[in-house]
């Protein structure tokens, strides 16, 4: 039986989230024997835990900021979960004399686009100069996954690895 196209491609989406989920919740990847749950025995009805609005202010790749050569699915793995309203800030030197390979920052619409570094269907939402100073910053205001790549060297930088993805949760209390 083969698949169509559309059901690989959810298949994918769905394996790709619970990768995600499972990778962002410790407890979770503990193992069941370390859940936890808690149950609420009054004559109350139950209610759902509420989300909190904080946020976060994150430098993707850390000190080593925006660059070639970073692995930043790693990185994205090793700092999960992100969580609605975090910003993600890129820092990246702007092109000059010195700096003749410069960085973007895209979004992509799909993991099908973003798997392939495929850019025709991507949104650059920083170019090569808003990376300096304070850096680009980028809201997560939506519950959805997130495709970041860098779209520079007729996409060489994306397909070497310059790339991760995000899907933020919600913070509850």
């Amino acid at each position: 039986m083969a698949l169509t196209r559309t059901q690989l491609l959810l298949l994918i989406t769905i394996i790709i989230t619970l990768f995600a989920f499972g990778s962002s919740n410790p407890d979770f990847q503990k193992g069941p024997q370390n859940w936890k749950f808690e149950f609420n025995y009054t004559n109350e009805p139950f209610t759902y835990p509420k989300p909190v609005q904080g946020s976060r202010r994150i430098i993707v790749g850390g000190s080593d900021n925006w660059r070639f050569g970073f692995n930043y699915t790693e990185w994205a793995r090793t700092n999960a979960p992100f969580f609605f309203n975090d910003t993600l800030v890129f820092k990246f030197d702007p092109p000059s004399e010195t700096n003749i390979h410069p960085h973007s920052v895209y979004l992509f619409p799909s993991l099908w686009s973003f798997l392939r570094c495929d850019l025709r269907w991507a949104k650059r939402v920083a170019n090569t100069s808003q990376g300096g100073g304070e850096g680009f910053e980028f809201a997560l205001n939506k519950w959805k996954p997130y495709y970041f790549a860098c779209g520079e060297s007729n996409r060489f930088h994306c397909q070497s690895g310059m790339k991760f993805f995000v899907m933020p949760t919600f913070r509850w209390y």
